[in-house]
């Protein structure tokens, strides 16, 4: 029964995933955040109640790994789907004319996140550290500018409902899910302030931002903090490229 808790967990992230994919393609972009956050809260205590109940498992790492794989790869690919659709005033793809095909460049993003998926099973840097953005951080920015094109947050759709940004957005994106670039977790072996100062730090920065900043402009500008943040810390050495165990 122990073994069961996290594994369910970890399903229910799948299953807000899922429903995520609905209201994406019903258009109840108002029920998005709260599906995306239960997905997001689901995948961050699994593994948490897995080490506190000691029932940590391959099974468990696995299946983590597919639950991801819909929540923050098919996700961020069919919120980059619609925006590059709406681009493009193209309501439903036809299969038979090519030109209203051009939102599925948007799953670009899911084939790369599930490349970052595989890699990060096999990969035995990353227990302290992330190299190349995460799963969640990419769909995080993606659910923030389709939040600010929606409620037309401070007029950013007129720059974000770009056909060429939006191209360059995946591209880019893609290109961080499979880089070296050393990125900071938050996973915390202690609360002592020497060896999480960057994750307090960083935590402080998302509070004031969600209290501050509305919801979309706040989830975009936290995950480009983020970014750019473990690039200094990576720069200025506080953050490196372990060596991979032989």
């Amino acid at each position: 029964m122990r073994a069961a808790i996290p594994n369910t967990l970890t399903l229910t992230n799948l299953f807000c995933g899922c429903m995520c994919l609905i209201c994406i393609f019903t258009q109840q972009i108002q029920l998005l955040p709260v599906f995306f956050g239960l997905a997001l809260l689901m995948d961050y205590v699994d593994g948490f109640v897995a080490r506190a109940l000691k029932v940590s498992s391959d099974l468990g790492k696995e299946l983590d790994s597919l639950a991801d794989m819909v929540s923050f790869g098919v996700v961020p690919g069919a919120l980059f789907y619609t925006l590059l659709n709406n681009t493009q005033n193209v309501s439903n793809a036809n299969f038979s004319q090519p030109d209203t095909l051009w939102g599925l460049i948007g799953f670009v993003v899911t084939l790369f996140s599930c490349l970052r998926l595989a890699k990060f099973n096999l990969d035995d840097r990353q227990a302290d550290a992330f190299i190349g953005l995460n799963t969640p951080s990419c769909t995080t920015f993606v659910m923030g500018i389709t939040l600010c094109v929606h409620y037309q947050i401070y007029d950013l759709q007129t720059i974000i409902s770009n056909f060429y940004l939006l191209v360059g957005l995946v591209l880019v994106l893609s290109y961080l899910l499979i880089s070296e670039i050393p990125m900071f977790s938050f996973k915390f072996k202690s609360l002592d302030w020497k060896t999480n100062r960057f994750r307090f730090t960083f935590i402080v920065w998302v509070l004031l931002s969600l209290l501050l900043l509305p919801l979309g402009l706040a989830m975009a500008a936290v995950v480009l903090s983020y970014i750019f943040f473990s690039i200094i810390l990576w720069i200025g050495g506080y953050i490196s490229i372990p060596k991979r165990v032989k």
